[in-house]
């Protein structure tokens, strides 16, 4: 019996798992190239659209957006807001005449007064003295003279007789006629102490408004200096002003005065009375730029018989002049300022084109193009500095209100000033 082969030998076993690993391991490796494969071909494509889509946003980064507006024609009123001042019509300082000590005042601020009113009184106890001396001197040439024309007239009488010579009635002729002349003089300065006397009331020079007083009953006022005051120096005793109509005076900028004429007018506001408008009409101007403002002072006038408005105040003019709607206009953002000249952008198959123009008036935002440039032309509403001839341009919508004007913006432009009422209390009323 051969136990050898039971005991000392092992048999062959089979191994069918190690054989399946096998070829899962294959069918795994060949997955993971496969998807290894297909994230390359992805990435690659991924790659390649990225590029594509890098020189596509490149080249349109390349091309400047633009928005395009058309020239429109200008307004038909101008309008510009400036400052003003108010004035009288009629505004004096009253000073004293004579030299003397308040004896009373009677009219105190804001006191209406009509021509002739007496405001004060001044005592001048020496200028009254004087005045009598001035008219008892004059008796005294009076008296004389009435001597010398009896004497004459007698003298006369014994003319050709030989009692009085004509040497001697010459002689009274010349001394009456000189007593005539004395009389005269007299005459005149009791007529200069009698005016002297009339300045010791101060009076009203015209219908209007106490608008100061600068004096009190005790001080001491210098014949043609005012009212002295305790440093030595003069001013005036009264201010009256005539504040039926009212002067209004505004410094005009050079480039509007060649508008100014007798057919502007202007609206104005004051802080007072925030909603009401007072219409003013022209009424002179100095035909003279000041050197230092390069403006021009023109006067305005407006009725003020409800006398709502004061001297001396400030005020905000609304001016309006007839405009020009045959000339263009652009916003001030389209003008290229550049060494070849003024110029502006046209759009044409979308690719830019700079024209040389002519400017003129300057609006503020908008400003005149004279020539250069027609209505349908299409222009570039903001250039670029780097903007060349010929650059080709990409077109983006424009916004209403930020590139172009608004409808409400462009229906205000077309609208003429309106009247407003001057009563303050009608006005907030409405």
């Amino acid at each position: 019996m051969n136990h050898s082969t039971d005991q000392g030998q092992v048999p062959p076993v089979n191994h069918p798992v190690r054989a399946g690993s096998g070829a899962r391991g294959k069918l795994i490796l060949l997955l993971v190239i496969l998807v290894a494969i297909i994230l390359a071909a992805w990435g690659i494509v991924q790659r390649g659209a990225h590029y594509h889509s890098l020189t596509s946003a490149t080249e349109d980064a390349a091309i400047p957006p633009v928005t395009l507006i058309t020239p429109q024609p200008g307004p038909k009123t101008r309008q510009v807001d400036l400052p003003a001042n108010l004035a009288a019509w009629y505004e004096a300082p009253i000073y004293a005449q004579v030299s003397g000590y308040v004896k009373m005042w009677y009219k105190d601020y804001g006191a209406r007064v009509k021509r002739g009113d007496v405001l004060a009184e001044i005592s001048t106890p020496s200028i009254d003295a004087q005045f009598e001396a001035a008219k008892a001197h004059y008796n005294v040439i009076l008296a004389r003279y009435n001597l010398a024309l009896i004497t004459t007239k007698r003298w006369t009488a014994l003319k050709g007789t030989q009692a009085v010579s004509r040497q001697e009635v010459d002689v009274q002729a010349a001394n009456a006629a000189a007593q005539k002349a004395e009389l005269e003089a007299a005459h005149h300065d009791v007529d200069r102490f009698q005016a002297l006397e009339d300045f010791k009331k101060i009076v009203a020079p015209f219908d209007g408004i106490v608008t100061s007083r600068l004096v009190n009953v005790g001080d001491y006022v210098n014949a043609g200096g005012g009212n002295v005051n305790s440093r030595g120096a003069a001013s005036e005793l009264f201010s009256v002003a005539d504040i039926h109509r009212m002067r209004v005076f505004v410094s005009v900028p050079q480039d509007f005065a060649s508008v100014i004429s007798p057919k502007i007018e202007a609206e104005l506001t004051v802080p007072q009375y925030p909603g009401s408008r007072f219409r003013a009409t022209f009424l002179a101007t100095a035909n003279a730029f000041n050197a230092a403002t390069r403006t021009v002072t023109t006067e305005l006038t407006l009725d003020n018989s409800d006398n709502l408005l004061w001297p001396n105040s400030y005020a905000t003019a609304h001016i309006s002049a007839p405009g020009n709607p045959n000339i263009l206009i652009l916003p001030e953002g389209a003008i290229i300022f550049r060494a070849e000249g003024t110029q502006v952008a046209k759009v044409i198959n979308n690719h830019a084109h700079l024209v040389n123009v002519k400017v003129g008036i300057n609006f503020g935002t908008t400003v005149q193009v004279l020539s250069g440039i027609t209505k349908d032309d299409r222009v570039v509403a903001n250039p670029t500095a780097d903007l060349l001839e010929g650059d080709e341009v990409k077109i983006v919508p424009t916004t209403p209100g930020y590139n172009t004007p608004s409808k409400a913006q462009q229906d205000a432009d077309q609208q003429p000033a309106r009247q407003h009422d001057a009563n303050p209390e009608e006005a907030g009323s409405r």
